[in-house]
């Protein structure tokens, strides 16, 4: 029987037909480690056969011939492919740990909480949690704080806005008077004789007659 090997399913197989070599990966934020490459014994011989049935010729290079038609297929499972795979799990498995909470396996290095036991998805530590926490409560104290500031101060909001010179028709840019013509960008006016509202397009008062200004 094989023996049982850990590290299911965050290590990638980067075995060629030279050699077996395996990555390994955390599960919180995805760096990891990339084990010893391991030359396979049989395909070296089978590399030195090939070559001297080249260098010799008749039975030697049928030999040969044959090494070349046979291919090691990396994605079954072998003795050699276990043993090349646990052994890469010894070397790299102290680089890792599973967390019991969640069972993801995670670095040591940056992503385990050693004196909670737990990874620091699970745990944050003390210090990350209370960092992120004053970061968002600063946000909220900022938009809290800007929908109370008077952003409007001196603005005339009450009177009408127009976009266009009402005289002109040039593009309003902001202020009282246009900044092409000179004339007021207030949709109303007063009439000079008698102070009464003017409508829009009025050339005369209709109060008193006075002329409106243009």
């Amino acid at each position: 029987m094989s023996q049982a090997i850990p590290f299911t399913d965050n290590y990638n197989d980067l075995s060629n037909s030279n050699g077996y070599q395996f990555e390994f990966r955390c599960e919180r934020c995805g760096n990891g480690y990339r084990s010893a490459f391991q030359p396979d014994k049989a395909m070296t011989g089978r590399g030195l056969l090939r070559s001297l049935g080249d260098m010799v010729g008749g039975p030697l290079r049928d030999i040969g011939n044959a090494a070349d038609d046979f291919v090691l297929n990396r994605g079954t499972n072998s003795s050699a492919k276990d043993r090349a795979l646990a052994k890469a799990v010894a070397e790299i498995s102290p680089e890792f740990t599973q967390c019991k909470a969640c069972g993801d396996w995670v670095c040591r290095d940056a992503c385990w909480n050693e004196p909670v036991g737990q990874c620091v998805r699970c745990a944050p530590p003390l210090h990350d949690e209370l960092a992120k926490l004053q970061a968002e409560a600063r946000r909220v104290q900022v938009r809290d704080r800007l929908a109370a500031a008077d952003l409007l101060q001196g603005t005339d909001i009450a009177s009408d806005v127009v976009a266009t010179c009402p005289s002109c028709g040039a593009r309003a840019t902001g202020g009282k008077f246009c900044a092409e013509c000179g004339s007021s960008l207030s949709r109303t006016s007063t009439c000079d004789g008698c102070s009464a509202e003017l409508p829009d397009g009025a050339r005369f008062c209709p109060e008193c007659g006075t002329r409106a200004r243009t």
